[in-house]
């Protein structure tokens, strides 16, 4: 039964998806908001086929934010990628170099508001991604980061990549860490199960702390639900 559904879910979902790039490339080509309309309605398609289809289903804990913040979130599947960006509503999603490459793709990501970073660019990227990142919190937006780098396996606590500190600086932003159970049900090879993902909002973190301060709140919560 679960490859059954993991073959619909693909047949479906990946089905609509290269429609709706072609739409989204039309879009992008007038108005950004009309992209930020169409990724949302992506993202709760996506939504309706984990739920349906594979029976994934979303347990939201702590409060979701209004004004624009900084998320600072556990990564453990692409799940992740497209439900905070339903839950949260459209925020700019810090991403590396490679997939804002993707000819076609990378075009209208970046202009979704999709913000690559070069990690061995050193200041110079820094710099280049905190002019980005401002632009797009002037729009009202928040800003969606994976400060461990990359997608972990369950239990997995890497410790944090510098920029997420450096970022946190610059931009002088409160903080939400974000911690998720994901990789569970979704893993990085291998089919996906059925089961409830959680995703829990964190308290708070204000501007204004120290490197060391920040990472280790930042690691601790986001870690909260790994066992």
């Amino acid at each position: 039964m679960a490859y059954l559904r993991n073959f619909l879910f693909a047949l479906v979902f990946y089905g609509v998806t290269v429609a709706m790039v072609f739409i989204a490339l039309l879009a992008a080509m007038f108005s950004r908001q009309a992209l930020v309309t169409i990724t949302l309605t992506w993202t709760r398609f996506h939504r309706w086929c984990a739920s349906t289809l594979l029976c994934v289903k979303t347990r939201v804990e702590g409060d979701i934010p209004s004004t624009p913040v900084m998320i600072a979130a556990k990564h453990q599947s692409m799940f992740e990628t497209l439900e905070l960006v339903r839950l949260i509503g459209s925020p700019a999603v810090v991403v590396k170099r490679e997939l804002a490459e993707i000819p076609a793709w990378g075009w209208v990501a970046r202009r979704y508001g999709v913000i690559p970073v070069d990690r061995a660019g050193g200041a110079a990227a820094l710099r280049k991604m905190t002019r980005a990142v401002r632009a797009i919190t002037a729009e009202g937006r928040s800003i969606m980061i994976f400060p461990e780098g990359t997608r972990v396996r369950p239990g997995e606590q890497p410790q944090l990549q510098p920029g997420f500190a450096g970022l946190y600086r610059a931009l002088g932003l409160p903080v939400v860490p974000v911690a998720l159970d994901s990789g569970r049900l979704w893993p990085r090879k291998g089919p996906k199960r059925a089961g409830i993902v959680t995703i829990r909002f964190g308290e708070t973190i204000a501007p204004g702390l120290s490197r060391d301060d920040i990472e280790a709140r930042v690691h601790r919560s986001i870690n909260a639900l790994q066992r």
